[in-house]
């Protein structure tokens, strides 16, 4: 039997990534952004695919945030929450992977 999967938390430091199972991709029939699973087509909203074209694994979750809030002209520490949680949720789905936990 197989142990547990341990739960990733995602922080400041993280550096998240798509696993290699999952692509972002740009839909131009349908003008928007794709995420193409195994088994899922999932459609996030373009500030969500912002986030996740943005994991590549070298940048941290601060970088960005930092990147973001730039972007957006929105303040750090407003939105930073929002991210880690976002980040979380995927991650937690097995969608998005962060540097402690790859291979």
């Amino acid at each position: 039997m197989a142990a547990p999967r341990r739960r990733i938390e995602v922080t400041r430091d993280s550096r998240p990534a798509l696993p290699r199972h999952v692509r972002l991709h740009f839909d131009p029939l349908r003008a928007r952004w794709v995420v193409l699973a195994p088994e899922k087509v999932l459609w996030p909203d373009a500030i969500s695919a912002d986030i996740l074209g943005r994991c590549d694994g070298r940048r941290t979750v601060a970088e960005i945030v930092d990147a973001l809030a730039q972007d957006y002209a929105a303040p750090k520490e407003q939105i930073e929450p929002d991210v880690v949680a976002f980040l979380q949720q995927w991650s937690d789905r097995l969608l998005v992977r962060c540097a402690e936990d790859r291979p």
